[in-house]
């Protein structure tokens, strides 16, 4: 996958840190922060032949938002921007997708192991199911939003899922071979950091670029770059931090987190409404 290689080829410039508290690659789901954990509901989906988990927040019969991981899986730092999204507002009943079927990795070499796997166009498939299952479980609107590579996947939703209302798109951009941007169909935010070095994928000539192409399909869009951050910008617990500082990721902006949290509310607001 185009945008798999993208990555993979940015990241390899990256330190590679084994954390001395694991030996093992993968960590359990039982290893997550139980704070985070407790609040989410484990559901699980079947699409076709293939079921898969999904944990969702918030209240039901509010719009919904389906939230899509980085890189990593399933972590902390997805369940803790669920979270968040499941409050703003009167607020939203938001949904994770486990897209890589359990497995969190801990470091950069198994994060790229892991998307390396992954079933892209299987991915959107599982995306588009969960969308239908908040609309058939209350939501009368969903939108779609990731970080990373679920940034590259909302994206991809907005060309490739006709039921989404709305994209929000943290720090990546789909391959051509994935999605053409200048075929969305939804209304699509996306937000960049100016110090990304992630070329092609997130970098400001790919943010540049995918304005481009989304003026060219005619539908709502805004793409915001924010200066001196870089990838990864809004990862701010202080977990997230060390992981990043790990990656060379030393930069730190409050500011700029609040106004991209201002600019998704506005923006999912407007497309999906209140409860």
């Amino acid at each position: 996958m185009a945008t798999a290689r993208l990555l993979l080829r940015s990241a390899s410039l990256l330190p590679l840190r084994r954390s001395p508290l694991h030996s093992s690659g993968f960590q359990p789901r039982a290893a997550m922060a139980s704070d985070a954990a407790s609040q989410f509901q484990k559901i699980q989906i079947q699409r076709e032949d293939t079921t898969f988990d999904v944990y969702v927040v918030g209240k039901e019969n509010a719009p919904g938002v389906v939230v899509l991981q980085e890189w990593w899986g399933v972590d902390y730092e997805v369940k803790n921007h669920a979270i968040h999204i499941s409050q703003i507002g009167d607020g939203y009943r938001a949904l994770i997708p486990d897209l890589y079927r359990g497995k969190v990795a801990l470091e950069v070499a198994e994060a790229q192991h892991l998307m390396e796997g992954l079933d892209w166009q299987g991915a959107i498939k599982d995306i588009q199911a969960s969308v239908k299952w908040l609309k058939e479980n209350g939501s009368p609107k969903v939108g779609v939003t990731g970080y990373c590579m679920g940034g590259a996947l909302a994206i991809a939703s907005g060309v490739l899922v006709p039921e989404v209302d709305a994209v929000v798109a943290f720090y990546g951009t789909p391959s051509s071979e994935l999605a053409d941007a200048s075929k969305a169909q939804a209304p699509i935010q996306a937000h960049f950091g100016e110090l990304d070095s992630f070329v092609g994928f997130a970098d400001v000539t790919a943010a540049k670029s995918l304005e481009e192409k989304l003026k060219a399909s005619g539908v709502a869009h805004e793409v915001h770059i924010y200066s001196g951050c870089s990838h990864a910008f809004m990862n701010a617990s202080p977990e997230a931090l060390k992981r990043r500082k790990g990656m060379g990721l030393t930069d730190e902006n409050q500011g700029a987190i609040d106004l991209a949290w201002s600019r998704f509310s506005t923006w999912m607001g407007r497309f999906l409404g209140s409860a």
